[in-house]
């Protein structure tokens, strides 16, 4: 479900006026270089109450100087973006403060990784909570709950004056196998392990996909492999091989589940090899 926030959604109203609280609160956080605070930070900053604060920035969000993110937590618009304000700060910042615990992975970090040219339109940001699907200045926000044992594989990197938790490389290339369908595709997802043959650790990618407990991300991995002639390790195939269900299971989950079987790796072929040697290689 999709829910689009009235604080965004207003972004088109010439904003309102500032109270002298008003104002030295926003000038004060701006001297601080945030972009985004809680109540506890207006407290801080004011020493005022917690009802004054909540009070407060509830006018400055119905002024449109304010975006609320979650509860307590807002996205100041700044004062360079006009009457008709277009400004936001950069969306893996922004999916920071919506949940926690979160990273940042699918096909977001397929970009973020330089694997894949497509720009999504949404961001995709795993957490070990339910969270509903969100609308924040015209990009989605799409979040992927996902079990403790899979919620691994991930670093912090700086963006701007935040810390931002962003999947690791080899966790990117084995969240994608587990679900092709967040990251546009098993094509997309054989261009990007093909991309990343000189900088990622196959092992490593095995190594997470075993950890993450779901073999039909092992299944396709093989299968990628040797689709793309990527010169795996012989006995890294066998292991991998050893370790997969006999169920079969489909490449891609977002196709129709029709087309021939492979014994070798226990998958409904759904896609076809041309198709991914195209995509993958750019045959």
């Amino acid at each position: 479900m999709l829910v689009s926030m009235a604080d965004a959604s207003d972004a088109e109203n010439v904003r309102a006026g500032l109270s002298q609280n008003e104002s030295l609160l926003l000038s004060s956080l701006s001297e601080r270089g945030k972009t985004i605070f809680t109540l506890k930070d207006a407290i801080a900053e004011l020493r005022c109450s917690y009802k004054y604060a909540k009070v407060l920035a509830s006018n400055l969000a119905r002024k449109n100087w304010l975006i609320l993110l979650r509860r307590g937590t807002y996205l100041i618009i700044p004062l360079s973006a006009g009457p008709k304000p277009r400004y936001t700060e950069h969306e893996f910042v922004i999916a920071s403060h919506l949940v926690s615990p979160y990273y940042i992975a699918y096909w977001s970090t397929l970009n973020f990784h330089g694997l894949t040219e497509q720009t999504p339109f949404t961001v995709f940001v795993t957490t070990t909570k339910r969270a509903k699907s969100r609308l924040i200045l015209n990009i989605k926000y799409n979040f992927v709950t996902l079990n403790n044992r899979k919620f691994f594989g991930f670093t912090p990197v700086t963006i701007g004056a935040y810390k931002v938790n962003v999947s690791d490389l080899e966790k990117t290339l084995a969240d994608a196998l587990d679900h092709p369908e967040y990251c546009g595709g098993i094509t997309e997802v054989s261009k990007c392990l093909w991309n990343a043959r000189e900088k990622a650790s196959l092992e490593r990618v095995f190594s997470y996909a075993e950890r993450m407990g779901n073999t039909a991300a092992i299944k396709r991995l093989g299968y990628l492999l040797e689709t793309l002639d990527m010169n795996p390790d012989g006995r890294m195939i066998s292991k991998m091989r050893e370790s997969i269900s006999r169920g079969i299971s489909v490449l891609d989950p977002n196709m129709p589940r029709r087309g021939r079987y492979t014994t070798r790796w226990n998958l409904l072929l759904n896609v076809s090899r041309e198709a991914l040697e195209e995509r993958g290689r750019g045959l």
